[in-house]
C-alpha cells in the first residue's frame, strides 16, 4: 500500500498533459521569436553596413557593343536603355540587345518617362509616339503644334498644344484618343510654360506666365480629371501666383506631391486631389543653375561663391525639407537623383553621394562616358559609351 501511495504523490507532482503541450509550445514560440530576432539583427548589421560602405574601386565587368551611338541621344529607362534620335528610338538592355524599336522622323525630338512608359514627341510637330517596357503602345497626332508634353505611368500624355494667341491642353491616352481639354489665353490665365502629370494621370500642373503692363505674373495652376475636379470649371481646383518671377519648371514627385522651380525659389505641394502650398524656399537672389528631380526628391543647382566647392546641391525631400547641402568641385554632365544616392557624372569622371552628404565613391572611367544608369543592386551601374554599354561594379 506504500509503494502504491508513493506512486500516487509522484503522479501528482508532474506537469499534466495540457501542460506539456502548453510548455512545448511556448518553447516554440521563444525559439521562433529568437531565430527572427537574430535574423532581423544580421539584416539591420548589412544594412548598415552597406549604408556606411565607401567604394574604392569600379570594375568593368560586362561590355556590350551597340551601333549608331554617336549620331544619337540617350535616357535611363528603368533599367534599360533608351536611344533615340530625329529617325527613331529603340530599347536596349545591358547586353546590348535590342528589345524593341519605332522609326520616324522629326526635327526635334522632346522624350519624357515615367516608371515603365516612355513617350516622344517632334517639338512644333504634331506626332507623339509611347511605348512600354515590351514595345510600342500607340502614336498619338495632335493637330496642333506641340509645345510640350509629359506623360503618366499607364501611358496618358499631357500636351502643350500653341493655337496662335490661345494654347490648349489636351490629355490623350496611349493610343490617341482624347480624354479631355481646355484651352487656355493670354488675357485671362497666361502661356503655358510648363506641364507635369501625376504617375496616376488624375492630376496635372501647369506653369503659366502671364505679362501686363509691364510687369510679369506666374502661376501654379492644378487641374483634377478625376471624379472630385469633374464638377470644376475645366476641372481646374487649386492654383498660386507669385509676382514678379518665371516659373518654368514644374514636376509630380509622386501622386500628391508637387514642386515648381522659378528664378527665386522652390515651391512645394501636397493633395492626392486638391493641391494646397506646403512650404516655399527663397533662394537669396541667388540664381538656380539647375533642377533635378526624381522619385520623392528634387534638387537645386547653383554656382558657388565660397572655398568648399565650385558648385552647391541642395538636396530637398518632397515634402520641402532640406536634406542635406553638397559641395563639389567636379566638372558634370548630369545629377542623377535616387531614393538615396545622388550620381554626379561627367564623361570622364564620377561621384557618389548619400542623401546625407557622404562620399561613397569618386573615380574616372576608363573611356568616355555619354549616359549612367543606377540599377536595383546597389553597387552596380551601366555606363553608356559611343561604341557600347558597360555594366560597372563598385568594389
Amino acid at each position: 500500500m506504500a509503494s502504491i501511495r508513493n506512486f500516487a504523490a509522484r503522479s501528482a507532482s508532474e506537469p499534466s498533459y495540457l501542460e506539456k503541450i502548453r510548455s512545448h509550445k511556448l518553447a516554440i514560440l521563444y525559439r521562433t521569436a529568437l531565430v527572427i530576432v537574430l535574423i532581423a539583427a544580421g539584416v539591420a548589421l548589412a544594412y548598415f553596413s552597406w549604408r556606411d560602405k565607401v567604394f574604392h574601386e569600379a570594375d568593368v565587368v560586362k561590355e556590350a557593343a551597340i551601333s549608331e551611338a554617336e549620331t544619337a541621344e540617350f535616357l535611363a529607362f528603368g533599367e534599360q536603355v533608351v536611344q533615340y534620335s530625329k529617325d527613331g528610338i529603340r530599347c536596349i538592355n545591358a547586353d546590348g540587345e535590342v528589345l524593341w524599336n519605332q522609326t520616324y522622323e522629326m526635327q526635334a525630338p522632346i522624350i519624357r518617362t515615367c516608371k515603365n512608359i516612355v513617350a516622344v514627341g517632334d517639338y512644333n510637330g504634331n506626332l507623339i509616339y509611347v511605348a512600354g517596357a515590351t514595345g510600342p503602345i500607340g502614336t498619338i497626332d495632335t493637330n496642333l503644334p506641340i509645345r510640350g508634353f509629359c506623360v503618366a505611368s499607364q501611358g496618358v500624355v499631357a500636351v502643350i498644344l500653341d493655337d496662335r494667341d490661345d494654347a490648349w491642353i489636351y490629355l490623350y491616352d496611349a493610343q490617341g484618343t482624347t480624354l479631355a481639354y481646355f484651352k487656355t489665353t493670354m488675357a485671362d490665365s497666361g502661356y503655358p510654360l510648363a506641364v507635369s502629370i501625376s504617375p496616376s494621370g488624375e492630376l496635372v500642373g501647369v506653369s503659366f506666365l502671364y505679362a501686363k503692363d509691364g510687369k510679369i505674373r506666374s502661376s501654379i495652376a492644378f487641374y483634377n480629371f478625376g471624379s472630385v475636379g469633374q464638377n470644376a470649371i475645366d476641372n481646374y481646383v487649386s492654383g498660386y501666383d507669385y509676382t514678379g518671377v518665371v516659373a518654368p519648371f514644374v514636376q509630380f514627385l509622386g501622386d500628391s506631391s508637387v514642386c515648381a522651380v522659378s528664378n527665386d525659389r522652390i515651391m512645394f505641394y501636397a493633395g492626392a486631389q486638391i493641391p494646397t502650398s506646403r512650404a516655399e524656399h527663397l533662394m537669396g537672389g541667388e540664381e538656380i543653375t539647375g533642377v533635378y528631380a526624381r522619385d520623392n526628391h528634387v534638387a537645386l543647382l547653383f554656382h558657388n561663391s565660397t572655398e568648399k566647392g565650385a558648385y552647391r546641391l541642395l538636396i530637398y525631400n518632397d515634402g520641402g525639407d532640406l536634406l542635406t547641402t553638397l559641395y563639389f568641385d567636379q566638372e558634370f554632365e548630369d545629377v542623377l537623383m535616387t531614393s538615396d544616392r545622388v550620381i554626379i557624372y561627367s564623361a570622364e569622371a564620377w561621384l557618389i553621394y548619400d542623401l546625407n552628404g557622404n562620399e561613397k565613391y569618386a573615380g574616372a572611367f576608363s573611356q568616355p562616358v555619354r549616359m549612367m544608369v543606377p540599377t536595383a543592386v546597389r553597387n552596380r551601374f551601366l555606363a553608356v559609351t559611343n561604341s557600347s554599354i558597360q555594366t560597372l561594379e563598385l568594389r
